[in-house]
């Protein structure tokens, strides 16, 4: 069957607007519907993309022949135009689906980056390494590439580059010629249940990988989970068959390393990004780039010209006495990593960070291990939760977080507050956490302490 008309639930999801935005590029009509705009459906809205924000089933394209209805699993399904869809016999499928098949379109071969932390600055800088090189890639992102500004990349070449996500066990419609694992923590709970259930479900990922699986060493995954080559990558361990070595770094928290593969050792790398965290990255990218045949000095040149992942230890403001930081992190360990990164660049200083934790279920699932985490910092500016798509669940709050925080010094706010209270405080350095709304105070921070 062929369609002209690809329809969108959700279109303004980081992965649904990707492959919108690859049905566009290839001259398909494009709409959809999202709850709420954002600066990305604005783009989607200036890329010639129909996008519109209240539940309206009357939208939907009538020709239900030629019409694919794409959708993510974050979306209720009570929604009206979902249930219409659904009623009316509309071609439904998952974002995940869609882009199993489109990676398995002849002749591609599939590099594919997994972890529940890491992958979204991993696997857009393994795309940065074939843009830069010259091989070219197409990449389907899960965060905005501040190289090119989007999170799709176009190219006649072989490579596509995915973000493969472990949500609702997204990443087992992909079968990738080479995929990384950078992590395996449990998370989304209320999908797998517990840690057993995540691991095994990454074990499974490993298994429809045809050719090479590099895992980051000490993930509990081995030779008998996949018929792929298992190869390991680590930031500096020297048991592992990629890894840094001869680490260096300077006053503005930008590294310098070896990188040591089992062909050789490339000198002088430098990531263009600070933070020991984007070493490990590089690390990982690295290594599917040698595998997939990419000469080093090719990687070794684009590593330096990375910019980083808008929302990925995204830096806003750096100036002597004060420094603002931008992070999506919504984990205990991801807040942990990107701490300590914060401590490597500048040590000695007062830190600050503000958290929104994201989803009912996560807070109530790791309150003990968030709270550990933020205590790290020496104040805690603590938001409430962003439900997304889930309802209140009773007893579940960020107070039970912030009751167990032992920071210095907390204060429990709402977002509503946060621009006033942050007007009145001292900032030394300031990082801001969440995977919610967060986002849209970015600028106000930014041109507020801009001013100071």
């Amino acid at each position: 069957m062929s369609y002209s008309n690809i329809y969108f639930i959700g279109i303004g999801g980081i992965g649904m607007s990707a492959i919108a935005r690859y049905y566009k590029f290839k001259g398909f009509k494009v709409g959809g519907y999202d709850r709420t705009p954002s600066d990305l459906t604005k783009e989607l809205e200036a890329e010639g993309i129909e996008v519109h924000y209240e539940d309206r089933p009357d939208l939907i394209p009538e020709d239900k022949e030629h019409t694919l209805v794409v959708y993510t699993p974050a979306i209720p399904s009570d929604l009206q135009e979902l249930v219409t869809v659904r009623e009316r016999g509309y071609r439904l499928m998952k974002r995940a689906q869609v882009l199993g098949e489109l990676t398995r379109m002849d002749g591609q071969r599939c590099l594919a980056v997994s972890g529940t932390h890491g992958k979204t600055t991993t696997s857009t800088l393994l795309a940065h390494i074939f843009t830069s090189c010259g091989e070219g890639c197409s990449a389907f992102l899960g965060g905005i590439s501040k190289n090119y500004n989007s999170n799709l990349l176009m190219s006649h070449s072989p490579a596509v580059v995915v973000e493969a996500d472990e949500f609702d066990r997204s990443f087992h419609q992909l079968t990738p010629e080479i995929s990384v694992i950078t992590a395996m923590d449990a998370d989304h709970l209320d999908i797998y249940g517990d840690l057993k259930h995540v691991q095994e479900s990454f074990r499974k990922f490993a298994s429809l990988t045809t050719g090479t699986v590099i895992a980051k060493i000490g993930l509990p995954i081995s030779g008998n989970d996949t018929k792929a080559h298992l190869l390991s990558y680590s930031y500096d361990d020297t048991s592992a068959d990629f890894h840094a070595g001869n680490i260096r770094v300077d006053e503005c928290g930008y590294f310098n390393f070896d990188l040591f593969h089992p062909g050789g050792v490339v000198r002088d790398c430098r990531v263009g990004v600070p933070g020991w965290v984007n070493v490990e990255n590089a690390v990982a990218a690295s290594a599917i780039a040698l595998c997939y045949g990419i000469e080093t000095e090719a990687i070794k040149a684009a590593l330096a010209t990375f910019q980083g992942v808008k929302r990925r230890f995204d830096i806003h403001v750096n100036r002597p006495g004060l420094a603002y930081i931008d992070d999506y992190a919504h984990h205990p360990n991801e807040i942990s990593t990107a701490i300590s990164s914060m401590r490597d660049i500048f040590p000695s200083r007062k830190l600050t960070a503000i958290f929104q934790p994201h989803l009912y279920t996560r807070t109530r699932d790791f309150a003990d291990e968030f709270a550990r985490a933020l205590s790290q910092v020496d104040k805690l500016i603590l938001l409430d939760i962003y439900p997304a798509r889930e309802e209140p669940i009773p007893g579940v709050s960020s107070e039970i977080i912030f009751e167990k925080v032992t920071a210095p010094q907390k204060v429990l706010l709402k977002k509503e507050e946060l621009m006033d209270y942050l007007a009145k405080e001292e900032i030394d350095t300031l990082i801001t956490f969440g995977a919610g709304n967060i986002d849209r105070y970015i600028p106000l921070i930014t041109s507020m302490l801009e001013k100071r």
